[in-house]
This record gives C-alpha cells, structure tokens and sequence, in this order.
C-alpha cells in the first residue's frame, strides 16, 4: 500500500480504523485506534499520540458495563413481556372470536378491553422506564459523562 492511502501523512504501519465495519458491531470514524478526536487535521484524520482518551477503552470499563448490565437487565425482559402480552392479542384476536366478542357491559367486549389494555401497557412501560432510567441509569451515566469531559478537558489543555 502506499502512504498516499493513509490519511494525514500517516504511515502504512499506523492503526487506523477507516470507515469501516470493525466487525464488532462499532463503525470506524477514520481516526487512529484509541484516538478520541479533538483537533481537525488535513483528511479529517487525528495523529497518532494527539488524544488522552480511549473510548473503547471507557466502553470496556466496571461503570459502563454496569449501566449497560443495568440497562438490559431492565429492557430486555419487559421488551419480552411487552412482545407475549401483544401477540397474545393479535392471537386471540385471530383465533379466539367468540371470547373476544364476550361482553362485559354495553357495547363493550373483552376484546376493546384487551385492545385499550395495549394502549395502557405501553404507558405504564413508558413511565416505568422514566423512573428507573432516573433512579438508576442516568446517575452512572452522569458520572461516566463527567469522567469523560474532565479527561476532554485536561486532553486540551495538554494541546494547549
């Protein structure tokens, strides 16, 4: 290869990401591996040595697997429930007409009860997820968020 290939008169030694699929479900922004960004240098490129952070770094440490731990944990399992509890309906809805045309009073069935149900489960997930992304995932990311800009801010004075 040559160095015409390389951004920013880097050379073919360098790690650079390029915009790419990194085969880890990341997409490469064309900056050295472990390069934070800051600086715009000729091609869009941040040299090597020129950022203190390494996002991939932060993104592998105890805190941000812990809020994402903490995370999944909370929206997988309702995502699941969510998903039975829906197709359960459109289900009954298909298999189960005469159950759906029961009556419960008026002109109202268990089945517009069902269906005004969907309307209220996903409120109550709604809200539910607000509470808890306060409680519990918004605190460790604020700090996550505070490391990281105190890390940006000594980065620039370092340049500076």
């Amino acid at each position: 290869m040559s160095n015409d290939a390389h951004p920013a008169g880097a050379s073919p030694g360098d790690a650079y990401r390029g915009n790419t699929n990194r085969g880890d479900g990341h997409r490469g922004d064309a900056r050295p591996v472990g390069a934070s960004g800051g600086e715009t240098h000729p091609g869009g490129v941040t040299p090597v040595g020129t950022a203190a952070i390494d996002y991939i770094a932060v993104e592998d440490s105890p805190r941000f697997r812990e809020l994402k731990r903490e995370h999944r944990s909370f929206v997988f399992p309702v995502a699941i429930a969510f998903l039975v509890w829906y197709f359960a309906y459109v289900l009954l809805a298909d298999y189960a007409h005469e159950f759906m045309a029961t009556p419960v009073f008026g002109n109202v069935n268990v089945g517009i009860l069902l269906g005004l149900g969907q309307f209220v489960t996903t409120f109550a997930i709604t809200t539910w997820y607000v509470h808890r992304a306060n409680a519990r995932f918004d605190p460790i990311a604020a700090e996550i968020r505070t490391d990281l800009e105190g890390r940006e801010q000594r980065a620039g004075e370092g340049r500076a």
